[in-house]
């Protein structure tokens, strides 16, 4: 395989670390405590549950180091699947983030936005679905202004979601009126079983962590990524986890696990137990802006994949979706066809349906990248690898296990929403093949 162009190093340690982090920690971890609460109904199980989804994540984010730094090349997963399993299930994952991923965050993050904010208000349950889709649709009109609007946003937004994160840690570890907690023996709660509340809580706590298989994207920019890419991952991503640990202790201690659980407003009641109504309202403020913030990551990203599937004439109407907007340049039939998703999704389920299905999906392809581990070091043995993954195999074998574990699972405890998932994915197959005949046909002529 041929080296492609090297990419500028400049990123050194301190800047991946907080990369990692910036990238990983976003609105899931204030609202999967409700979701992790019911799964499990155990304090020492659900922050069990956080630990191994770190675990795993960490061995996942070493897998796609060692991919990641031998093809430093734009296009990320999309292309590390492709040069291992080849171009249609290269499609498939394009196609799936076009149509799963990026619309379903966008609808699921919108109905938690609008959620807090009639809890917030004390308006109606009933202007959930409308807020939420003038939430969708107004990050939509504001990154169709231009990128640079867009990007501003998305600083302004990831300064801010750190702060209601720690007052919430600090002053919820030393509430005086904490509950009591029993973290040991470790076991699931009454009339739960180990396999729901591990497969319940792991796809919880997998959305939490979403955002690791970006870290790999930078490999090719840093300045020593065989020794500082490894510190990033496990010390970020670790560091991301104790986070992760302290802000639900700090729930669990707020409130009961049965207030927790099912709850759509936990971190807010948390943080009203913790803080007192006007330090509660202003911690939920900061926790709306977070989710704004969250939510235009997603807009402003996922636009964008389209526009390259457009561009690599990998998507059916690729003509259309390389088509930008005359001013600002923004892909304008990405975004349209994103938020027309987005709208329909934010019709036909609720926040954890929709992120259980981009887990479920998403974790198919990622088993498959670290598989692709084993696979390149057979097909290419003499490809340049600035980093080898640490305790090579077991930790891919790990990684294989944790992902294969959250797929097959999923399809027996949640068997419709897998179902949903895996069809609007292979519904991509005949659209690849139309496109190749569309190809071809242009190319005879």
């Amino acid at each position: 395989m041929a080296q492609k162009e090297q990419l500028q190093r400049s990123i050194g340690l301190t800047s991946a670390l907080t990369t990692v982090m910036g990238t990983v920690i976003g609105g899931g971890v204030f609202f999967k405590i409700s979701t992790l609460a019911a799964s499990t109904m155990s304090p020492s199980l659900l922050l069990l549950v956080w630990v191994i989804a770190g675990f795993l994540t960490i061995a996942g984010g070493l897998c796609l180091a060692e991919i990641a730094t031998a093809i430093p090349e734009a296009g990320g997963a999309v292309n590390y699947i492709e040069i291992a399993y080849g171009k249609l299930p290269s499609f498939l994952l394009g196609w799936a983030q076009v149509l799963i991923y990026y619309p379903a965050n966008i609808a699921a993050l919108s109905i938690v936005f609008a959620t807090q904010l009639i809890s917030l208000l004390g308006w109606s349950s009933g202007l959930i679905i409308p807020i939420a889709i003038i939430t969708a649709f107004s990050l939509t009109g504001l990154n169709l202004l231009g990128a640079r609007l867009g990007s501003i946003v998305q600083n302004l937004t990831l300064i801010i979601k750190l702060i209601p994160i720690i007052i919430i840690i600090v002053f919820g570890l030393i509430n005086p009126h904490a509950q009591a907690l029993q973290l040991w023996p470790i076991h699931p709660g009454e009339q739960v079983s180990w396999l729901t509340a591990l497969n319940g809580g792991l796809l919880a706590a997998m959305f939490a962590y979403d955002g690791w298989i970006s870290v790999g994207n930078m490999a090719g920019e840093m300045k020593n990524p065989r020794k500082h890419l490894p510190i990033a991952i496990i010390s970020g991503l670790g560091l991301t986890t104790l986070v992760y640990l302290f802000i639900n202790l700090a729930f669990l201690k707020a409130l009961p696990i049965g207030q927790l659980a099912g709850n759509t407003t936990a971190a807010a009641d948390s943080a009203l137990a913790i803080l007192g109504t006007f330090g509660g309202r202003l911690v939920t403020i900061g926790i709306l802006v977070s989710v704004y913030g969250a939510i235009n990551g997603y807009t402003m990203t996922g636009m964008r994949v389209a526009y390259a599937m457009g561009v690599n004439n990998t998507i059916p109407l690729a003509h259309h979706f390389r088509k930008t907007t005359p001013h600002t340049k923004v892909p304008l039939l990405a975004s349209l066809v994103q938020l027309a998703v987005a709208v329909v999704m934010i019709f036909m389920g609720n926040f954890d349906f929709l992120t259980d299905m981009v887990v479920f999906v998403m974790w198919i392809f990622n088993t498959m990248i670290f598989g692709a581990v084993f696979i390149l070091r057979k097909k290419y043995p003499d490809l340049e690898r600035p980093y080898k993954v640490m305790g090579y195999p077991w930790i891919p074998i790990i990684a294989i296990i944790g992902g294969t574990f959250i797929v097959i699972s999923t399809l027996f405890t949640q068997f419709s929403l897998a179902v949903l998932g895996i069809g609007i994915t292979l519904l991509g197959i005949p659209c690849y093949y139309w496109q190749q005949r569309h190809d071809n046909e242009q190319d005879l002529n």
